[in-house]
């Protein structure tokens, strides 16, 4: 069998084998050569005013919006976002409790019994060893 395969691969086209030459990477593709409005969203550090970093949102022209209107905008987001989450029902609530409960005291447990485990091992090296 194995003296078989060997035959096919003397005897295959040169053309039907894979190439053993490295392919060239794919090229990349940056934002500048991106043609259209693909303007980044913020400028480069030094090119606002002063020399301090300019943010340029994009779709956002004229003057900005008031504090009020700004605080009013949010509380509206944030009810919109609440109705959408899904609260978990009382008995989820309480089984969570109860394995957390549970899985802290077997931890706690575990711990302890292992610190006391190795201070009676170091307590006893110390005192065969004469310190």
């Amino acid at each position: 069998m194995a003296r078989q395969k060997d035959d096919n691969l003397e005897n295959a086209d040169d053309n039907s084998l894979p190439s053993l030459e490295p392919t060239p990477p794919p090229g990349r593709t940056g934002s500048t050569d991106v043609e259209g409005d693909a303007s980044p969203r913020a400028a480069r550090f030094g090119e606002g005013p002063e020399g301090r970093g300019a943010r340029r949102e994009r779709g956002l022209t004229g003057a900005r919006a008031g504090f009020f209107e700004r605080i009013t905008t949010f509380g509206s987001d944030v009810r919109s976002e609440m109705r959408r989450v899904t609260w978990p029902t009382l008995k989820d609530v309480q089984n969570t409790t109860i394995i957390t409960i549970i899985a802290v005291a077997f931890f706690a447990t575990y711990l302890w019994l292992i610190d006391k485990g190795w201070t009676f091992v170091i307590n006893g090296l110390t005192k065969a060893l004469g310190g």
